[in-house]
């Protein structure tokens, strides 16, 4: 067993082929740091713009099959160095993650539940065909970049410091199959609203059949960078009709499944006249967010009302919506923390969600609480302290 990703190869990621090369994983206590001399100016914060402002340094690790994983650096920022037939380019043959660290009220710099999207980014990486590696010292590794850079995460409670791990094959072959090198890679953006109609304002959204996100025995519940390139176009038709985000559907009975890149939940009240909480369940084409686990967890906790994992078709929508079952409708990320939603262009026409009419109460007390243990206004086992 390769020490340091032992969950990983238990459950298929690492071949006996890769084990016998490799020896253990990359480990934070072999970080070489040689950090930036010369530094940029730091925006301010209120005009930042999502992913288009990098800090001064990066991490990166390289893995081959011969090698295994090479030591952890921390050095400034650079552009990549790639070989013109790596796989990535070609194949798509590469995963990302998303996450970010906040500085709370108490100037301290907190992650929210980390171990999260290291769990998940091992998973894409088992997808995808890449090397495993020990999340434990990656996170380490990602806490030491964050703590080096952490003049660049906004002294603000409306902005953060996004954090973009990425695993990308390097193999340098036209051949189809599992690269024998590939780098990893962690970048810090300042970031503002995700979206440019601001933090909590509603959106609009077009939702038609002919584009799908994903598929039964896809790739749709990892964080592939494949999943979201292919929606560009069904993007742009959307802007085009007047909405800013498309609402996936899926099969022939129109299951709701996600909303531009977030998840999406559904406070109404049921068939059987509950108040529920509903989001669609993981069957396969559903990305396991962060928020969306936590969501659940904090209504779970509160019992005030049904919480499900279930289908929703459009017809559930429409039929609630004509007996005004329906309360808020909500997108939820890690960019946005919650979305409102308000319209929904489908079949040529506009449904109205009235989840502002509704307050929003329940999308509000969503963000207000996440905020809270984000920001450190509520302590929570959820932060993880950076410094």
């Amino acid at each position: 067993m390769i020490k340091g990703c032992q969950n990983e190869c238990m459950a298929g990621g690492c071949s006996g082929e890769t084990a016998k090369h490799m020896t253990e994983s990359f480990k934070a206590s072999d970080l070489i740091i040689t950090p930036a001399t010369t530094f940029k100016e730091k925006p301010d914060p209120s005009g930042l713009v999502f992913g288009t402002v990098f800090t001064d340094n990066m991490l990166t690790i390289e893995w081959s099959l011969t090698s295994g994983w090479e030591k952890p650096y921390i050095k400034p920022l650079e552009n990549l160095s790639l070989h013109p037939a790596s796989s990535s380019l070609h194949y798509a043959i590469e995963l990302f993650e998303g996450m970010k660290a906040y500085r709370g009220v108490d100037g301290k710099i907190r992650l929210f539940r980390p171990t999260l999207n290291m769990d998940r980014m091992a998973r894409s990486a088992r997808r995808a065909s890449l090397p495993c590696f020990d999340q434990n010292e990656l996170l380490e590794c990602i806490r030491k970049l964050v703590e080096v850079e952490k003049e660049w995460v906004p002294y603000s409670t409306a902005a953060s410091l996004y954090i973009r791990p990425t695993l990308i094959g390097t193999e340098p072959s036209l051949g189809v199959k599992k690269p024998t090198k590939a780098l990893l890679y962690v970048i810090l953006s300042p970031v503002g609203p995700y979206f440019a109609s601001g933090s909590f304002n509603p959106i609009s959204l077009w939702a038609d059949p002919k584009y799908v996100r994903a598929w039964k025995g896809g790739t749709g519940d990892c964080k592939l960078g494949g999943n979201y390139g292919s929606s560009v176009y069904a993007q742009q038709e959307a802007l085009e009709l007047g909405c800013q985000q498309v609402l996936w559907l899926y099969g022939e009975d129109h299951q709701i499944t996600e909303v531009g890149t977030m998840n999406l939940f559904l406070y109404w009240i049921n068939e059987d006249g509950e108040n529920e909480l509903a989001t669609p369940p993981l069957d396969g084409i559903i990305l396991p967010g962060v928020t969306r686990q936590s969501i659940l967890d904090l209504a779970r906790n509160w019992g005030e009302f049904k919480v499900s994992e279930r289908y929703i078709t459009m017809s559930d929508l429409t039929v609630a919506l004509e007996e005004n079952r329906v309360k808020e409708m909500f997108g939820a990320g890690t960019a946005c923390i919650v979305c409102p939603i308000s319209k929904i262009l489908y079949k040529g026409k506009h449904l109205h969600i009235p989840t502002m009419e509704n307050g929003p109460q329940l999308t509000t007390r969503f963000l207000n609480k996440l905020s809270d243990i984000q920001y450190g206004r509520e302590d929570s086992n959820w932060a993880v302290l950076v410094s």
